[in-house]
């Protein structure tokens, strides 16, 4: 008997389908269930085959148990190893170099920071911050949202520099990113299952959740043209970062797909947000996806950061390619069967090669762009003094009470 377990925090209908589904059809062989747990011991020994983790990016606890388990063979789903290193701006930086179009976005330095960083601590921080030249790259109005952060928390649309000022004020120890705010035409966001599955969903960020009007079933909201390059984004950048499950929204302007967010690996499966179609659709799609890994044969656990890295295949850039040219669904638009070959290479190059990869973050995050953010230096304490400077004038702001 193979078990899977799930990971969950305080959605109910999808794990809950989930778990239904697959022991509906493991039939006794394969069973899934919650996983319960206290303290782990350090020679933890292996009880599942598969867990789905829905939860570990807000329990600590939860992501340093995952690693364990992975020690032991297990697959987790998505992989902690990778989304413990991953960020939202890596991602921005990374998609362009897959042909995937990104809005302009810039990294900011933090509001504040944990006791005892002190200025001496921030000696490479340029100062002062160019806010001009920030906006000026960006634009008017724009986006400032976390660096790694999920499900619309901390976003805000900011429409002038005083507006910019402001919000950057309640940001506190925050990383964040500002980003060139799409005026769309259309919107939608996709599940991405097994790197292979897409299901793309007309959606409405401008109403509000559990309103029953943000996903809408719309078969024809895109043309076939639009659809099949959307798809080859999706499938492109899941496949580059490995997630298993994702979801990857796009803002399209003048037939311009831009994706404005693809770090989403537990992302909102539940009945009553995404509706009766897309949460049976995205339940099969996992179910599938976990009968699937299962039957696959993984070698032993490699004790080596580029194998928990990317534990699903040393092989993994072949599989990319073939998954791209054989027979895996696609919901709006059929299924693409080619991609790229510059496209391919760029997967493989990334994920056969994990230890470089880890280089090229470091050294695409310390890089300064071609108008460097410059920063702030606190003086006696943990928040920084922001100046926007111009050729003629500075105008500083100072920190909150």
């Amino acid at each position: 008997m193979k078990k899977v377990g799930i990971l969950v925090g305080r959605e109910q209908t999808f794990p809950e389908a989930l778990i239904r589904n697959i022991n509906e059809r493991g039939q006794g062989d394969v069973i899934a269930e919650y996983i319960e747990v206290g303290g782990v011991r350090f020679d933890y020994e292996r009880e599942y085959e598969i867990i789905i983790d829905r939860i570990s990016h807000e329990v600590p606890f939860y992501r340093a148990l995952l690693k364990r388990a992975a020690l032991e063979g297990t697959y987790i789903i998505n992989n902690p190893f990778w989304w413990s290193a991953d960020d939202k701006f890596f991602n921005y930086s990374l998609a362009p170099k897959l042909g995937v179009a990104i809005p302009k976005t810039v990294l900011l330095p933090q509001k504040d920071y944990i006791p005892g960083i002190t200025s001496e601590s921030l000696r490479n921080l340029e100062f002062p911050l160019d806010w001009q030249g920030i906006i000026d790259y960006v634009g008017l109005p724009a986006i400032m949202k976390p660096f790694d952060g999920g499900g619309w928390k901390n976003v805000s649309r900011v429409n002038t520099l005083e507006e910019l000022w402001f919000e950057y004020d309640q940001t506190g120890t925050l990383c964040m990113t500002l980003q060139e705010f799409i005026a769309f035409d259309q919107f939608v966001r996709c599940y991405c299952i097994g790197q292979e599955e897409v299901m793309i969903m007309p959606y409405d960020p401008t109403k509000p959740y559990l309103s029953g009007e943000q996903y809408i079933n719309n078969p024809n909201y895109l043309t076939a043209e639009l659809g099949e390059r959307i798809t080859n984004d999706v499938r492109t950048l899941c496949r580059a970062l490995g997630y298993d499950i994702n979801t990857v929204e796009f803002a399209i302007k003048d037939g311009v797909p831009y994706a404005i967010d693809f770090m989403n690996p537990a992302p909102d499966a539940e009945l009553v947000s995404v509706g009766e179609f897309y949460h049976h659709w995205v339940t099969n799609a996992v179910t599938d996806l976990v009968f699937k890994r299962l039957e696959e044969k993984r070698e032993q656990p490699r004790y080596r950061w580029d194998a928990l890295l990317n534990s699903a295949s040393t092989n993994q850039p072949m599989r990319a390619a073939a998954a791209a040219a054989g027979t895996p669904d696609s919901i709006i638009p059929a299924p693409i069967r080619e991609i790229g070959s510059e496209i391919v290479s760029g997967v493989g190059d990334i994920i056969s090669n994990a230890a470089s990869a880890v280089s090229e973050i470091a050294e695409s995050v310390a890089t300064p762009p071609t108008k460097t953010a410059r920063s702030t230096k606190k003086e006696g304490g943990a928040t920084a003094t922001r100046k926007a400077a111009t050729k003629k004038t500075s105008r500083a702001k100072k920190p909150e009470a």
